[in-house]
């Protein structure tokens, strides 16, 4: 699938139907500055923390609420917080948070549907997968681009159907043709 399809609310939708999804994540979670990303920073889910790469957690709260209100966010956005103290006599604050009292790591709702898609990113049938991806996506844009099916010309459902049924049958038989060329005809002398 596309990369589009590779948001959160979309990956949770697969795994929750027991889909492996084989789609790139939408991942903006790396940093480029050379300070830790989220990546490096170990999730604990027993506890409902984040631990970092120095063992100090990073926690959603500190107490116990009884007001439901202080509750997650219901964005499907949890945010943990590391202690301003410890992030400030901790050694490796210029890699952690340079610009910023302590650390803070936002986690998703279906950040463990994300973390099965980045799993299965790393394996061998995924690199199989997106191999034959190539193949069918260069079919599709073949239709955009050189057969003109970019925007259907006839209305509907049922005429964008026939439209593009046709389309892909004179794909085809081009690619017949290829195929099994023509038989040359003998010429008279």
């Amino acid at each position: 699938m596309d990369t589009a399809y590779g948001s959160g609310p979309m990956l949770g939708w697969l795994v929750d139907r027991k889909i492996e999804p084989h789609i790139p994540v939408m991942d903006k979670a790396s940093r480029t500055d050379g300070t830790w990303s989220c990546a490096d920073f170990e999730w604990d889910a027993e506890n409902n923390q984040y631990i970092c790469p120095e063992g100090e957690p990073l926690k959603q709260f500190r107490r116990n609420y009884s007001d439901p209100n202080r509750g997650p966010t219901g964005k499907g956005v949890a945010k943990y917080k590391a202690l301003k103290q410890t992030c400030q006599a901790c050694l490796s604050e210029m890699q952690c948070c340079p610009n910023a009292d302590a650390r803070k790591i936002t986690r998703e709702e279906h950040e463990d549907a994300r973390q099965v898609a980045r799993d299965i990113a790393k394996t061998k049938q995924y690199a199989i997968s997106m191999r034959l991806r190539k193949k069918v996506e260069m079919l599709f844009a073949h239709l955009k681009r050189i057969l003109g099916l970019g925007r259907p010309r006839l209305r509907g459902p049922c005429g964008a159907n026939d439209e593009f049924l046709l389309a892909a049958t004179a794909q085809n038989l081009r690619k017949l043709a290829k195929i099994f060329p023509a038989p040359q005809q003998m010429q008279k002398a």
